[in-house]
C-alpha cells in the first residue's frame, strides 16, 4: 500500500510529480510500477481546483457526438488560438480516459435506463458532460483517484511539503528542494520532474479557485528558465457567488456552468434577463462574453443575479446538491429567490510551454494541467474541458517520461535553495499578499488597459523589492534554519514567504504579456484595444529574461558531486 512519506532528508526516485490533483494522479497511475513521489503543499492530498470543481468531464459519449465535433467546439472558444491538433487528441483521448474510469468503478451519474446522463454547458455544440454525484464530479474523482494511489505500491504520497526550487544540473531538470513541515528541508533527486501544481487564481481578490492557487509551478518553472505561453489569458467564471457576509478576498463559491446548461437565467437589478440581448446564445454564450456582460453591469454599480429554478425544475434538486448547499450557506434559498453573483477568476489558459507530450523547454521538466500550457484552450476555454485536460495529458506525460527511462540525472549534493535566515513576520507577508490581489485585481482583471498594466508593473517590482529587504537579514543554505529551529513552527511562514515569492514572479509575468498583447481577444479584454487583431493570432511566448534583471537569480549554479 502506499503511504504518505514524511521522514526522509534525501530521497531518490525516478520521477517526483509536483500536486496531487487529477493531472498529477493521473499521471502517477500510469506511471505505474515506475516508481513516483507525489507531494503536495496541502495537509491532504484531495485538495485543489481538482476536489472543488462542480462542473464534470467534458467527453464525446453520447451516441449523436464524436470526438471531432467535440474538438470543432474546443478551438471555436479559443478564439483562433487552440492548437487544432492537439484538440483533436485531446478530445478523442479524452473518451478512452472516461472509459478508464468507468472500467475502474467510478459512478458516474446515469439515467433510469442505464444510460449516461449527459448535461450541456456553454459553446458546447451537444450534450457530452458525465458527472459523477451531479455537481460534486470534482471532489468524487480526486477521492476516486486518490484512493486508487494509496492502492499502487509503485506510489508514495507526501503531504505538507512546499516545494522551494527545482534542482537544476547542467540545463537539465534533476529534483527538487523543498521543506516539510515536520522534518524540514528534503530533497528529491529524480529522473523526471512534472510540474501538476494548478494555477495562478489566488493572485486576485476574487477567485472561485482555492487560496492555494499561488502560482507555484508557474514560478519554479520560470526561475529555472522555462518559457511560458499565453499568460496574459485568465477565464473569469461568469457566476461566482456573493455570500451575505464574507471578508475581502475570501475565496468565492462557483455556481456551476451546468445550472445555465440546465436552464439557470441571468437577471439584472430589475429582474429581467440581458443575455439574449448580449449574444445569440444567451446564457450559454462562451464564459468571457457572459462574464463581461455583467461585469459591466457590475461597474455601474448595479447587482446581477443568478435565478436557479428554473434549472431546479428542468433537472431537479439532485443534481445540483453542492450550489443548492453553497448558496444556503451563503444566506439564500435559491428555491424562492434569485441569488448575487460577480465573475471571479477561475482558470488560467496560459502556463508553462509544452509540446503535445507534456514535455517543457526544459529537459527532465514536465508540466500538465492547469500549469501547462498545450494549447487546447487558446484565449478561452471551454466548459468542462479542464478535468479532460489534466486525465489526457497527465497520461501522455507519462508515456513521454517512460519512452525515456533510464537516464538518471547525476545527483547534486546539497542545492542552496535560498531562504531567509531571520524570522519572517507573518503580518507584513499578509499584507504585502493582499496589496499585490489589490493591484491584479485593480489594473490587470477582466477590464485592462496599458496605464493600468503599467502601474501593476510598477508597483508589483516595488513589492518584490520590499519582499527582498524583508528577508535580507541574511540568506543562506536552508538547512542553517528550517529543522534546527523546529520545522513546524517555522513552516507557516515559510510557506507564506515561498508562496509570496511565487505570487509576484506570477503576477509579474501575467502584467507583461497582459501589456505586450495589444489587442482583445477572448478572455483577455483591453479598453485601449478594444478589437481582435489579425496580427495577433498567434501564441505569445516569454521568460523571466523580459523582467528586471536587477532581480536575483534563484538557484546558483550547482557543481555535480557523487551524493545520494
Amino acid at each position: 500500500m502506499a503511504t504518505e512519506e514524511t521522514a526522509c532528508e534525501h530521497w531518490r526516485t525516478n520521477v517526483v510529480i509536483i500536486g496531487s490533483g487529477v493531472a498529477g494522479l493521473a499521471c502517477a497511475l500510469a506511471l505505474a510500477p515506475t516508481p513516483v513521489i507525489v507531494m503536495t503543499k496541502t495537509a491532504s492530498p484531495v485538495s485543489g481546483s481538482t476536489a472543488l470543481a462542480q462542473g464534470g468531464i467534458a467527453a464525446a459519449m453520447g451516441r449523436d457526438d464524436t470526438p471531432e465535433q467535440h474538438a470543432r467546439d474546443t478551438v471555436d472558444a479559443g478564439a483562433g488560438l487552440v492548437d487544432e491538433e492537439r484538440a483533436l487528441v485531446l478530445a478523442r483521448e479524452g473518451t478512452e480516459a472516461v472509459r478508464r474510469l468507468i472500467a475502474a468503478g467510478m459512478r458516474f451519474d446515469r439515467k433510469p435506463d442505464g444510460m449516461l446522463s449527459l448535461g450541456r454547458e456553454a459553446a458546447h455544440g451537444k450534450a457530452r458532460i458525465v458527472h459523477a454525484g451531479g455537481d460534486t464530479t470534482g471532489r468524487n474523482l480526486s477521492e476516486t483517484l486518490v484512493e486508487m494511489a494509496r492502492a499502487t505500491p509503485s506510489i508514495r504520497l507526501v503531504s505538507d511539503a512546499f516545494v522551494l526550487d527545482l534542482i537544476a544540473q547542467r540545463g537539465r531538470i534533476g529534483g527538487v528542494v523543498a521543506v516539510h513541515k515536520s522534518f524540514g528541508r528534503i530533497q528529491v533527486h529524480a529522473n523526471a520532474v512534472v510540474l501538476a501544481s494548478g494555477g495562478v487564481g489566488g493572485l486576485w481578490l476574487e477567485s472561485t479557485t482555492p487560496l492555494e492557487a499561488t502560482g507555484d509551478g508557474l514560478a519554479l518553472a520560470a526561475r529555472a528558465g522555462a518559457r511560458m505561453a499565453d499568460l496574459e489569458f485568465m477565464q473569469f467564471h461568469p457566476t461566482a457567488l456573493v455570500p451575505r457576509q464574507a471578508q475581502r478576498g475570501d475565496r468565492l463559491a462557483l455556481l456551476t456552468e451546468a445550472l445555465r446548461g440546465a436552464g439557470a437565467v441571468l437577471l439584472d437589478a430589475a429582474g429581467r434577463r440581458f443575455m439574449p440581448s448580449e449574444h445569440p446564445l444567451a446564457e450559454l454564450a462562451p464564459r468571457d462574453v457572459v462574464a463581461r456582460a455583467i461585469a459591466k453591469r457590475r461597474a455601474t454599480g448595479e447587482p446581477v443575479f443568478l435565478d436557479l429554478r428554473p434549472a431546479l425544475a428542468s433537472r431537479g434538486a439532485a443534481a445540483f446538491p453542492q450550489a443548492l448547499r453553497l448558496c444556503r450557506q451563503a444566506g439564500y434559498e435559491p428555491t424562492r429567490e434569485p441569488v448575487p453573483i460577480t465573475p471571479a477568476t477561475h482558470y488560467h489558459m496560459g502556463g508553462v510551454a509544452t509540446d503535445g507530450d507534456g514535455h517543457t523547454t526544459l529537459e527532465g521538466l514536465w508540466a500538465c494541467g492547469e500549469v501547462a500550457c498545450t494549447g487546447v484552450h487558446g484565449a478561452n476555454r471551454l466548459a468542462s474541458n479542464s478535468l479532460l485536460e489534466g486525465l489526457v495529458f497527465g497520461a501522455r506525460v507519462a508515456a513521454s517520461i517512460r519512452s525515456g527511462e533510464g537516464s538518471f540525472a547525476s545527483a547534486v549534493e546539497n542545492p542552496r535553495a535560498l531562504l531567509p535566515t531571520a524570522p519572517l513576520p507573518l503580518e507584513a507577508l499578509d499584507r504585502m499578499r493582499r496589496r499585490l490581489r489589490d493591484i491584479m485585481t485593480l489594473y490587470a482583471g477582466l477590464l485592462r488597459n496599458g496605464k493600468g498594466l503599467a502601474r501593476a508593473a510598477a508597483e508589483l517590482a516595488a513589492l518584490e523589492a520590499e519582499l527582498q529587504r524583508l528577508a535580507s537579514a541574511g540568506t543562506a543554505d536552508s538547512a542553517g534554519t528550517i529543522g534546527t529551529a523546529g520545522p513546524a513552527n517555522d513552516y507557516p511562514a515559510i510557506v507564506a514567504w515561498g508562496e509570496l515569492r511565487n505570487m509576484l514572479l506570477s503576477a509579474r509575468l501575467v502584467v507583461h504579456a497582459a501589456d505586450r498583447r495589444t489587442e482583445s481577444r477572448g478572455a483577455h479584454f483591453r479598453s485601449d484595444y478594444p478589437q481582435t487583431d489579425a496580427g495577433w493570432q498567434h501564441r505569445q511566448v516569454i521568460s523571466t529574461t523580459e523582467l528586471d534583471h536587477r532581480l536575483p537569480a534563484s538557484i546558483p549554479p550547482l557543481r555535480a558531486t557523487n551524493a545520494g
